[in-house]
């Protein structure tokens, strides 16, 4: 390229340079997105003093005042580039209790909070630092409302010393990079394109635009889309479960998250989950585990951490990788420590009733006898297996309770060998700090009986992941309990949602071995593993992300200057979001990965569950409709998985029914009109029947038609076009019982096969139908009702109106 030189003088050469954005590329900000400066800006202002608790309030007006300020920049100058000073003038100041003198006051304000939160970025240093030694001429090039003295202010700020041979702010210039600012730096600087790079994450601005101008680009983004994409979700978790609390400022763990996904090497989906969902939840969690520790270390005090198998291995995993071998992993179960504590039926008891279904051997191999009426009651039932419940109840008059007393006490003294041998200095520790998963401390509450049964004095301290609160009113006066995600981080509606979902997090953080069945000369005796290798195999996968993530953190976090588990409170809320994002509003990638996983029950059975069951949902949802489809028991063990299987916008209903977000006047039916339905019976007769159709708050069409085993009806005749001529029909569904109220009821729910059913007088393709008249009926075969009364019900969508009123019903 020719530039020009003093005089009159030309000669040839060529300029080789390298510029940088600043923001996101090399400078990182310690909150979670971009808008955390403006809540920052309005707690540094004392607005918060004079308006406390409506920051959300003040980001959404700073962030229409820029909106205005570049509209009316625009509009009067051609171009949307502005100064600090133009976007506050459009801020509403008396809104605030201020006057248009603080407009100064809040663009100091809103530098320092920048100053606050802006770090170098380590990575983009060494490669201007590099760039600068090979002889090229650097600097910076920003699209930004800071002109180029406070920009340069900022980068100094960050790192002292920092020189550059260019600084290009856009307000200076009245351009951004989309439009002319890479121009005017190529004509200022005398650079050659060709020979030039320009780094940056913005794949418009910084990308195309440096394209356009010849000049080399280097895409340097914050976040792969994948993970864009979970971390815009969890944002949305977060302002729906964690209500009230600051959500952008979180000192730094989500830009904490992306530096360590982008230093991660590209492995499988499954090591990726680890790194940037899975480990950053549960090393939050361990800086937890850590602080309850330091709490209970106080003069005369020995204190011993113990993670409980199975669930707490990747806990206990992460603790040796952060702060090496100082803990013990402690195999016992809530059945293996239920029965050890057992002075009486009733803990044993408890146990079975929570159990579906149990046949003898397995009861035997749990409580290592079976007298002769326990095995009677089990040859009683079809192939001598049992509802729980119903063995629960009536085991108090099978066995003796000095069989379970003298059970107990044998189990006891094995479980105490096996600690003993566990945890170095057993007998000398003072305290016991038992990490888990958590919820309810069933097991921390078992060995304090057994402890209290063998006059062992420790005192019991359960470090608990996710805990249910009101269970822990009970426990021993010196033990405590305490929750990382507990009722003060998130509600306990949104607790017990979590927990009926977390079966996921239970089966990709529990170790490859089976659970603990008992105790031999100090070591555990398992149970067989019923889980599937493929399986044991995902999960290792995802824990070697977790570990990836485990291991960097503390490191990375140095380096950018971040210090994501300063305040507990904080890291819980936003591990809370994390967490749910995951279980409850999971992407199609996570429910390809994760939706074959089946659960094991682990309490004396080798049931496998599965964790997604759509179709179940479905059917839920024909017949029972959304708030009960919403309530649905086990299995599926994952139910907002299996309402994602359908689509996402049925998760996120799952999600605010869960939250208590959900209006039943808007989402739950309500009656819209009547339809005769033909009924034809085995003998040949017939009659016309009225049935109340509905309206759901999604749009969809409900009948549903109970029939008595004594009418005999063959085949259910539905004129589908007197409700629409043309539509979806979802699914027509069965439940069983003695009564219509009974069978309405039932969870129990059979889908009607489509090809069973008869669609005369319709064209029909998959989901879809029509017809050209009011002629079109489904008929629907009856088959033999196996209980008194059957409700058959029948969901579809009109495709031929713009109201939910068919005509016809009107």
């Amino acid at each position: 390229m020719k530039i020009a030189t003093a005089g009159t003088k030309r000669r040839t050469r060529i300029v080789s340079a390298w510029s940088f954005d600043v923001f996101d590329t090399f400078l990182v900000r310690a909150c979670t997105t971009p808008d955390g400066v403006f809540e920052r800006t309005y707690e540094l202002s004392g607005i918060s003093r004079i308006c406390p608790n409506v920051s959300a309030s003040f980001v959404q007006h700073r962030i229409q005042a820029e909106s205005r300020a570049r509209r009316t920049a625009k509009d009067k100058r051609g171009a949307s580039e502005v100064h600090i000073a133009e976007i506050y003038s459009y801020f509403p100041f008396k809104l605030f209790g201020l006057d248009r003198r603080n407009l100064d006051d809040l663009v100091e304000a809103e530098f320092a909070a920048e100053l606050e939160l802006c770090r170098i970025n380590p990575e983009m240093l060494q490669q201007y630092a590099d760039m600068k030694r090979a002889g090229h001429r650097t600097g910076f090039i920003s699209d930004t409302y800071w002109d180029s003295a406070q920009l340069a202010r900022l980068l100094r700020a960050c790192h002292p010393g920092l020189a550059w041979d260019f600084l290009y702010a856009s307000c200076d210039h009245g351009s951004s990079k989309s439009e002319s600012l890479f121009a005017r730096y190529i004509t200022d600087q005398g650079v050659d394109p060709a020979a030039s790079f320009h780094v940056g994450d913005n794949e418009n601005a910084d990308i195309k635009g440096a394209r356009r101008h010849g000049i080399r680009p280097r895409y340097y983004p914050q976040a792969s889309a994948q993970l864009a994409s979970k971390l815009q979700r969890e944002t949305t978790m977060f302002e729906l479960l964690c209500q009230g609390k600051p959500s952008r400022l979180d000192h730094g763990a989500r830009t904490l998250r992306r530096m360590v996904a982008a230093r991660s090497a590209e492995k499988s989906p499954a090591f990726q989950l680890g790194v940037t969902v899975l480990g950053p939840v549960m090393t939050a969690f361990d800086a937890f585990v850590v602080a309850r520790c330091k709490a209970l270390t106080q003069p005369g005090r020995r204190v011993a951490l113990g993670f409980l198998g199975r669930d707490g291995f990747l806990s206990h995993r992460i603790w040796q990788e952060r702060h090496g071998a100082t803990s013990a992993y402690v195999e016992i179960n809530r059945r293996v420590s239920l029965i050890g504590s057992a002075d009486s039926m009733e803990p044993l008891c408890d146990l079975l009733g929570k159990v579906l279904r149990i046949d003898a051997p397995t009861l035997r191999d749990m409580i290592k006898i079976l007298p002769p009426k326990v095995a009677a009651f089990f040859a009683s039932y079809p192939d001598g297996i049992a509802p729980g419940d119903e063995l629960a109840e009536a085991l108090p008059d099978l066995m003796d309770a000095g069989e379970i007393a003298e059970l107990a006490a044998g189990l006891r003294a094995r479980l105490l060998a096996y600690l003993r041998h566990t945890i170095p200095g057993f007998d000398d520790c003072t305290d016991l700090v038992l990490a888990d998963l958590g919820y309810s401390g069933s097991v921390q509450k078992a060995l304090r009986r057994i402890f209290d049964q063998e006059g062992i004095k420790i005192r019991l301290h359960g470090a608990y992941l996710i805990s249910l609160d009101d269970a822990f009113d009970d426990i021993a006066e010196d033990d405590t309990a305490e929750g990382f995600v507990s009722d003060l981080v998130v509600t306990p509606h949104v607790k017990r949602m979590l927990i009926r979902n977390v079966a996921l997090l239970e089966q990709v953080c529990c170790s490859a071995e089976g659970s603990v069945r008992d105790y031999r000369d100090e070591t555990v005796l398992r149970e067989i593993n019923p889980r599937p290798t493929e399986q044991i195999a995902l999960a290792a996968e995802i824990q070697s992300g977790a570990l990836t993530f485990a291991a960097s953190a503390d490191k990375i976090a140095s380096e950018y200057d971040l210090l994501p588990y300063a305040a507990l409170d904080v890291a819980a809320s936003w591990s809370a979001a994390t967490l749910a994002r995951l279980l409850l509003l999971p992407d199609d990638d996570e429910i390809a990965l994760l939706g074959g996983l089946k659960h094991d029950v682990n309490l004396g059975t080798h049931a496998l569950a599965p964790l997604i069951d759509g179709a179940f949902v479905r059917n839920q949802l024909t017949a029972r409709g959304l708030s009960a489809a919403c309530t649905s028991a086990a299995p599926p063990m994952w139910l907002a998985g299996s309402f994602a299987g359908l689509s996402p916008s049925y998760s996120y209903l799952y999600t605010l029914f869960g939250a208590n977000r959900l209006p039943a006047d808007v989402f739950e039916e309500a009656p819209c009109g009547a339809l005769q339905i033909g009924l034809f019976r085995t003998d040949g007769g017939a009659s016309m029947e009225t049935v109340t159709v509905y309206r759901t708050g999604l749009g969809e069409l409900r009948l549903r038609i109970p029939l008595s085993r004594a009418t005999a009806v063959a085949t259910i005749a539905v004129p589908l076009a007197k409700l629409a001529r043309e539509g979806l029909l979802h699914g027509v569904t069965i439940q069983s019982g003695d009564s219509v109220r009974d069978a309405a009821d039932s969870q129990e729910v059979t889908g009607i096969a489509a090809d069973s059913l008869i669609h005369a007088g319709l064209q029909r393709n998959g989901l879809y139908y029509r017809t050209e008249n009011d002629d079109g009926c489904l008929l629907i075969p009856v088959g033999p009702m196996a209980r008194d009364v059957a409700v058959y019900s029948i969901a579809l969508t009109s495709l031929s109106h713009a109201r939910i009123l068919a005509p016809a019903l009107e």
